[in-house]
């Protein structure tokens, strides 16, 4: 899988995540470079979720740990702002296996009325 556009690419939001560890219902292995799942902006389905690539560069990310990542979203703008909007979303596979919260929008300015 070529990841160089996802890695290179201006992050559609930027956000501060919290996998959850193994015990809590998490991944058994960390996430290393290309990976990508759902992000839904609440802890539910009926909020609908957005595919998006996270920004990980050479370092793996483990369950239990939390760091700052990229996001870019399949579906673009469309999704940042409605993960902006939540400050908050969720990371799904298979189940949640975390959180994150917006620190800042990436490629896009926020409008006043946001």
């Amino acid at each position: 899988m070529d990841t160089t556009r996802w890695e290179t690419r201006t992050p559609d939001i930027v956000a501060d995540v919290w996998l959850y560890s193994t015990d809590e219902g998490g991944r058994a292995s960390p996430m290393s470079l290309g990976y990508g799942c759902s992000c839904f902006a609440a802890n539910d389905f009926a909020a609908g979720g957005w595919d998006a690539r996270l920004q990980l560069g050479d370092a793996v990310f483990a369950p239990g740990t939390n760091r700052r990542v990229g996001f870019v979203f399949l579906s673009g703008r469309e999704a940042a702002e409605v993960m902006w909007e939540a400050g908050r979303f969720f990371l799904w596979e298979g189940r949640f296996i975390g959180e994150a919260t917006v620190v800042s929008t990436g490629s896009w300015p926020v409008s006043p009325d946001m």
